[in-house]
């Protein structure tokens, strides 16, 4: 009996895992029933945290704020953030958190001055 030659369509959906996987250590990238379960633990990983990622930016603009805000009593602005962001909105004033963050951060006397036009 002549010997038969499996077709080539499972070999390609391996070696395309093979790729997927390859900068994993030891038999997480070497052996297919491992690599199957790392490929689907991997994407379900990037999928949560695609949505954590939004919010530890959104904590992370909004420590920033507060401690710049809090940190400086001379310039009469004794308030928080949360002190701030309620009179923002009452001025109805668009500045989102990323924005006010990057304004903190490279030129407070700026987020001073906002904060002390609004409460005017």
């Amino acid at each position: 009996m002549t010997r038969i030659r499996r077709g080539y369509i499972a070999r390609r959906r391996r070696t395309k895992m093979h790729l997927f996987v390859s900068s994993f250590r030891g038999a997480h990238s070497r052996l297919s029933r491992t690599i199957t379960q790392q490929k689907i633990r991997a994407l379900v990983s990037a999928h949560r945290d695609r949505d954590r990622k939004k919010r530890d930016f959104r904590r992370l603009w909004i420590t920033r704020i507060n401690a710049v805000i809090r940190e400086n009593k001379e310039k009469k602005v004794s308030y928080s953030y949360s002190g701030l962001i309620y009179n923002l909105y009452k001025a109805q004033l668009v500045l989102n958190r990323k924005i006010l963050a990057q304004i903190a951060i490279s030129n407070r006397n700026c987020l001073y001055m906002i904060s002390n036009e609004i409460i005017k």
